[in-house]
């Protein structure tokens, strides 16, 4: 290769637009390789992350500016290490942005996800020794060329392009809570905040699971639809969020058999009862998996949650082998995601992509860099 520079997006200051500017071409590792970026994600978080994050959650660190961010990329793998195995330059991926030791009690046991140093490439950290991990991989996906660990690649089929790969955080997500909960085709599941980013890959995927019947919250009263014919007529039924108590809602439409699982994608500053109003819609024995923005203390009634065999738990990103899955679902056809409207903007347009991503048409807006 004989290009010395590339074109990244970096951020100075928490209070200043990102600034494009060329920089060095990263070198690889010999067990890394290096990823031509075709798409990153803008995931609606972002501008929470460059903004607040160092007020709202002090304890979870972000890399050293300036830096890269870019939590979603995918593209095309431009070179290999010596000691890579299984990936060849052309060879299309995803880049899982979880970045683990490798040497941790956690990882050795084969938990990465628990790993002590457990932090998003390209995004934050969830513990002390995050930092480390940032000077180790400083690349984020809002740039030409960056490396990866060959752990961290998701291989994908030639039916899915690149802006949707690109969404696969939020999928994924949605995906290691879907199988935390055991869903399959026996499961009545209800999804809060079923036409949002989180909610709507979560729909995406239950359908693809087999879930026999979907419900849904949500309050914006004109996706309803949309989402709704993702699926065979009756198959999914929404509810309007405030209209009246959830479990109210859920134990007629389904006759009182109430529900198998509870996946709460409620985005940021959602109201806590309504987290616990979809909790006590579940049946002896039903699980709750949160992955949604709910904050701060929750009230809950653990006495119930003792009596009923309630399970509660949270759910964080989800590892390489979960997006292999997703990426041959897709390829199969067993996995459905056409329904993205993907709004694409240049490298150049970074800013102008995080400040509008509110504008999006709840999940079904992609917003994506393409470098």
């Amino acid at each position: 290769m004989t290009t010395k520079t590339m074109r990244a997006a970096r951020m100075y200051s928490s209070d200043q637009p990102m600034v494009v500017e060329n920089v060095p071409m990263p070198s690889i590792r010999p067990t890394e390789v290096l990823v031509n970026v075709k798409a990153c994600g803008i995931v609606p978080n972002l501008h929470n992350i460059l903004t607040n994050w160092t007020t709202w959650f002090p304890e979870l660190p972000l890399p050293q500016l300036p830096a890269i961010f870019g939590l979603d990329p995918a593209g095309v793998v431009e070179a290999v290490g010596d000691q890579v195995y299984d990936f060849k330059p052309g060879d299309r991926v995803y880049v899982n942005p979880a970045r683990y030791c490798g040497s941790c009690r956690a990882c050795r046991s084969g938990n990465t996800t628990g790993c002590t140093a457990y932090t998003f490439n390209g995004y934050f950290g969830f513990t002390p020794r995050s930092p480390r991990m940032f000077e180790d991989y400083p690349y984020g996906g809002l740039c030409e060329y960056m490396p990866a660990p060959q752990y961290s690649l998701v291989k994908i089929p030639d039916n899915l392009d690149f802006q949707t790969a690109a969404r696969f955080g939020y999928i994924g997500t949605a995906y290691r809570a879907l199988l935390k909960a055991n869903v399959g085709p026996s499961s009545t599941v209800l999804i809060n905040g079923i036409s949002g980013t989180l909610g709507l890959g979560a729909a995406a995927l239950a359908l693809a699971m087999g879930a026999r019947k979907i419900l849904g919250t949500a309050r914006n009263q004109a996706l309803f639809q949309r989402v709704k014919d993702l699926a065979i007529p009756g198959r999914i039924e929404i509810h309007t969020l405030g209209e009246r108590p959830t479990d109210e809602w859920v134990h007629e439409i389904t006759n009182g058999e109430g529900l198998d699982v509870v996946i709460d994608a409620l985005g940021p500053g959602a109201p806590a009862e309504s987290m616990l109003q979809a909790m006590r819609g579940l049946h002896r024995s039903g699980r709750i998996v949160n992955i949604g923005a709910v904050a701060g203390q929750v009230p809950m009634d653990v006495h119930w949650i003792m009596d009923n065999d309630i399970q509660f738990s949270g759910s964080a990103w989800f590892t390489t082998a979960q997006g292999q899955e997703m990426a041959d679902m897709v390829g199969s056809g067993v996995l459905d995601l056409s329904f993205f409207e993907h709004s694409v903007f240049s490298l150049e347009e970074v800013n102008q992509a995080i400040s509008g991503i509110e504008n999006r048409h709840g999940g079904f807006g992609n917003f994506v860099i393409c470098p």
